[in-house]
């Protein structure tokens, strides 16, 4: 006998309490990535002191890690944030509520529904011209939307938080594979295979539950500056580390594990210093005034992010859901609404941090089209908030009657 399944269900109380720590801690960081792009933003427009310091080259070139200290903040401090995003991967399968191929199908195709609508919209719009940006819009940001959702309300069911997080998520898992495949221009493989000698090394430790930074960070920073050298960007060594960490306790007993266990550790840096310290260089747009605004708004490149961003993420996602409902015989939770959804989708389209991050390797730092992606990502990310706002704020008004009655 087929029973319907139910879209936005319930996870775990385990599951449901380690996603509400973990939802805390990126509202906070979420905050901090908002606060380091506005002052990136405004440093950039008030002089050139911002602009040198970014260019500023330093590291040893025999290395050839002679980077600028932008570069450093997008290839180096960003794979922090990798590394976190690789140890929340690995609880999330092995772990979590996706363990479950029922639970994870709905968010997951509802993912893979927001990157390729805002791919396919971009590419309509810039058939012919500068299609290598196509990934641009394809990514929300995990941080900036889950601190956007908690200001918006303390009263929206926390099924809809849940779900924004699974599909930021996986979301962040195929803008890596797009990362690592699409944007890999030179790959030298001597480099790479050796940068698999520390990865083991450091996976065959954290096996073991040792945790000493004296041994794992070394072999870290070596896989780092191996894959760096490889060709491959830099911070998907961050996320091959953390999928080397044990999610489960070696006894196979409930209770955090190693992979939950090193987040907790690592995450604050990776919120208080790695991203925002990156969003303060990438944000730095010296938009020129109306002129610059004027050349923006003309390029297709730019048009293509923002509507890919604010259209294409809340197409794809709403009508992935909708299609998974109408075909799978699943319906809504009870007490959420189509509308809470709308809101959500909305929501998905507030693009950061890999969204700035490929820009710069689909078009180049500093080039008119990144300026340009830059700027309508800015933007896109502020329409997608305040429309977002207008929904969900309606409907906290809803859920705030239902619990007052």
């Amino acid at each position: 006998m087929n029973r319907s399944r139910t879209l936005f269900s319930r996870g775990s109380w385990p599951e449901a309490s380690r996603l509400a720590g973990l939802l805390r801690g990126e509202t906070v960081g979420g905050f901090l990535l908002i606060g380091a792009a506005l002052l990136g933003l405004v440093a950039a427009n008030i002089g050139g002191t911002y602009a040198s310091i970014r260019d500023t080259v330093v590291g040893p070139g025999t290395l050839h890690l002679d980077l600028s200290i932008g570069t450093w903040a997008a290839d180096g401090l960003l794979a922090i944030f990798f590394f976190t995003v690789g140890l929340e991967l690995k609880r999330e399968f092995v772990a979590g509520d996706l363990r479950d191929p029922r639970r994870a199908a709905v968010p997951i195709a509802a993912a893979v529904g927001g990157m390729a609508v805002p791919a396919g919209v971009y590419l309509a719009i810039n058939a012919g011209g500068a299609t290598r940006g196509w990934a641009v819009p394809t990514a929300t940001d995990i941080a900036f939307a889950l601190a956007v959702l908690a200001v918006l309300g303390s009263h929206l069911p926390p099924a809809l938080r849940t779900f924004l997080l699974t599909l930021a998520i996986v979301d962040d898992l195929l803008a890596i594979t797009v990362i690592a495949f699409f944007y890999t221009d030179q790959l030298d493989l001597t480099w790479l295979l050796l940068a698999l000698v520390p990865i083991a090394a450091f996976g065959a430790l954290v096996q073991q539950r040792i945790r000493s930074p004296w041994l794992l960070l070394p072999l870290a920073v070596t896989a780092w500056a191996l894959v760096h050298a490889s060709g491959v960007h830099a911070t998907v060594a961050g996320v091959l580390l953390g999928f080397t960490v044990p999610a489960l306790r070696r006894d196979g007993s409930e209770g955090p594990g190693l992979a939950e266990h090193l987040e907790h550790l690592v995450r604050p840096v990776s919120s208080a210093i790695a991203v925002p310290v990156f969003a303060f260089f990438s944000a730095g747009v010296a938009i020129e005034g109306g002129r610059g605004l004027l050349d923006t708004a003309t390029d297709r490149v730019a048009v293509g992010v923002l509507l890919g961003l604010v259209v294409g993420k809340c197409v794809g996602i709403m009508g992935t859901t909708w299609l998974v409902a109408r075909f799978t015989r699943a319906d809504l939770d009870e007490g959420l609404s189509w509308w809470d959804l709308l809101g959500l989708s909305l929501l998905a389209g507030i693009g950061f941090t890999v969204s700035l991050l490929v820009s710069e390797l689909a078009f180049g730092a500093g080039t008119p089209h990144d300026e340009h992606a830059k700027v309508a990502i800015l933007m896109a990310s502020l329409l997608a908030a305040l429309l977002a706002a207008v929904v969900l704020r309606a409907r906290e008004r809803v859920y705030r009657r239902l619990a007052a009655r």
